[in-house]
């Protein structure tokens, strides 16, 4: 019954939005801007009656209207809207075009901060489903933000795409996000935040199977780290390069590695350990051995 009064109350609303589109003698000009709330109180009493279809293309409606009064904010809203709606119709795949439309909406309004948070928020909404789709959202309001010189929001961002990358496994994209990061920490002088960074740089090198650029990593920003981390490095590289794979183990396994960011937690469980120093028998202990084999083979008989 209420979903049914809801699709009443939007079926009038796009009467009234269609005819305040409508010319006539007196008329000459359509009322865009009656139209455009007209359809977009439509599509709020539309998705409140779960008709989402018709939600959709009343705010595809209301965008049209707004693009034409020039108010590229409230159709960059809409846009955001939509974003919505893919997840209530399973059609998160979709968000992409929304997302990147709003985004370049509120660009061309001046909005470049609403611009990267609609594209943050739309890869909140498909990270966990399409994580491919939620990296290219972040790359997406990384580079908006960059234009805007605003240093401290595009490491923030930042962090996302590194973050995201170790997820899916990109390790040398990973190596090259890691590296910018800690640039753009290096110009708000945050410090802590490089040492961590440093930590997730050197195992990411790891994973990469390359302890050598993972060695040079540590001489290079080792003096950001904090003495746990300092002292953590060190013995893990030093038992990579002597082949040591039970110190290795330990030390990955460290309280402080563990409890960093979820997917550095997760990597430092999926690092291939060093496989350690295999000593080669001589030729007279395989003799020795064979001639113990055939003679316990002769016992068992």
């Amino acid at each position: 019954m209420a979903a049914a009064k809801k699709i009443a109350e939007a079926e009038e609303l796009v009467r009234q939005a269609e005819k305040s589109l409508k010319l006539s003698l007196l008329k000459w000009v359509p009322d865009y801007d009656s139209a455009a709330d007209e359809y977009s109180k439509a599509a709020t009493a539309y998705r409140i009656a779960k008709s989402f279809d018709k939600s959709k293309d009343c705010l595809l409606k209301a965008i049209d209207a707004y693009k034409n009064n020039k108010s590229w904010f409230h159709a960059a809203k809409c846009y955001e809207q939509i974003i919505l709606l893919t997840k209530e119709t399973d059609k998160l795949h979709e968000a992409e075009e929304y997302a990147n439309k709003a985004a370049n909406l509120y660009q061309q309004h001046g909005s470049p901060e609403a611009a990267a948070s609609a594209l943050d928020k739309a890869a909140k909404l498909v990270e966990q489903k399409h994580p491919d789709l939620a990296l290219r959202f972040y790359q997406h309001a990384l580079e908006v933000i960059m234009i805007e010189d605003s240093v401290r929001q595009a490491a923030e961002y930042a962090s996302k795409v590194s973050r995201i990358l170790v997820k899916l496994k990109m390790y040398d994209q990973a190596t090259n996000a890691l590296k910018k990061e800690i640039a753009l920490n290096q110009q708000t002088e945050s410090y802590g935040q490089i040492g961590r960074l440093v930590v997730a740089l050197v195992m990411v090198q790891l994973a990469r199977g390359d302890s050598v650029e993972a060695e040079k990593t540590f001489r290079e920003w080792g003096n950001c780290c904090e003495p746990e981390e300092v002292s953590t490095l060190q013995t893990l590289l030093q038992a990579f390069d002597d082949e040591d794979p039970e110190l290795a183990a330990r030390m990955l396994a460290s309280p402080f590695i563990r409890h960093m960011d979820v997917e550095y937690a997760i990597l430092s469980k999926n690092i291939p350990l060093p496989q350690g120093i295999q000593v080669e028998k001589k030729p007279s202990d395989s003799v020795g051995n064979e001639n113990n084999d055939a003679e316990d083979e002769g016992g068992l008989c």
